[in-house]
């Protein structure tokens, strides 16, 4: 099991197996410092510099919030057009990177654009987390998934993972990634358009991931332990800021996971987890039912960043 001081958190892609269950024993050891809603001292000397290139709610505040957790100080940007780094200048990754090394002693970067977080820790003297890189991976989201999976099942190993959405997603990616690491299997359900690439199978395979994919929900709910969700509507990923039009298209039925689905086909003792925001993939009526797990998961966004900066930061070893 490798030490987590110094490293950059990039990819999931290299985790191996002991690396997940080292940082939910981390997160383990943090959490009732969240659930009890109390501030420690423990990165008391420390400052996490957020750079966002992209909107963001949960991950953003989910990382300061940590943060404050541990006692330590936040400083960044969150609207990069209100930077040197996104307005006339365009100022480089690496020149801003360079800069910023000197204002904190963690950056935590979201980026439009896939291996942006990559490039930035190739210039960081200080360690370098990804929030999300346009198509490409979003680690600390998925760590998070799978301690709610972890802590809600009892287990990962075992388990049949329903993936429902665009497999172009940087969750989706992270997702298949952490699985390989586990005796576990996945269903993908996607339109068309958005199903997994020959590329992404080709490393899917060459990593032993148990898979299948299937057209409909319906189809293969029977079988899912875990509900994982993403829209099928939603912005380009590859752009700083797309907003919303009018025509926003609803989803097809066979993307959705109604509570009626649920009661007619779903597993009893199924959770549904969905890094948030939803569009009508999900309805509200779902919420207050057994299967629910999204809000315990963002509790655990702030838990499982905790767990990361104190790894990183060598609060932690």
């Amino acid at each position: 099991m490798r030490s987590f001081l110094g490293k950059d958190i990039l990819s999931l892609k290299d985790f191996e197996r002991p690396d997940f269950f080292r940082i939910f024993e981390a997160a383990a050891e943090l959490e009732p410092i969240a659930r009890e809603r109390r501030n420690t001292d423990l990165l008391a000397t420390k400052t996490l510099v957020t750079a966002f290139y992209q909107p963001s709610t949960r991950t953003r505040l989910a990382h300061e919030a940590a943060m404050h957790r541990l006692g330590g100080h936040v400083t960044g940007f969150s609207d990069a057009k209100m930077t040197r780094a996104g307005d006339w200048y365009q100022e480089s990754i690496k020149d801003t990177v360079k800069m910023l090394e000197y204002y904190g002693d963690v950056i935590v970067m979201r980026h439009f654009q896939q291996g942006a977080p990559a490039e930035a820790a190739k210039w960081a003297s200080v360690p370098v987390i990804n929030a999300g890189d346009g198509w490409g991976e979003h680690p600390t989201q998925v760590l998070t998934d799978l301690y709610t999976v972890q802590n809600e099942m009892g287990t990962i190993d075992g388990l049949n993972f329903l993936c429902i959405g665009d497999m172009r997603m940087r969750t989706m990616h992270s997702l298949s990634y952490a699985l390989t690491q586990f005796d576990a299997k996945v269903f993908y359900v996607s339109p068309p358009e958005m199903s997994l690439t020959d590329d992404f199978k080709k490393e899917l395979d060459a990593k032993n991931l148990q898979y299948e994919e299937a057209d409909h929900v319906a189809d293969v709910i029977d079988q899912a332990d875990v509900i994982y969700m993403e829209p099928v509507v939603q912005p380009d990923y590859t752009k700083a800021r797309q907003e919303a039009s009018d025509d926003k298209s609803l989803t097809p039925a066979n993307y959705q996971v109604t509570r009626e689905l649920l009661a007619e086909k779903g597993r009893t003792d199924s959770i549904i987890l969905h890094s948030l925001p939803r569009m009508d993939e999900l309805p509200p009526d779902v919420d207050g039912t057994r299967h629910a797990r999204y809000w315990e998961e963002a509790f655990n966004g702030v838990v499982m960043r905790m767990a990361l900066l104190a790894l990183v930061l060598g609060a932690m070893e």
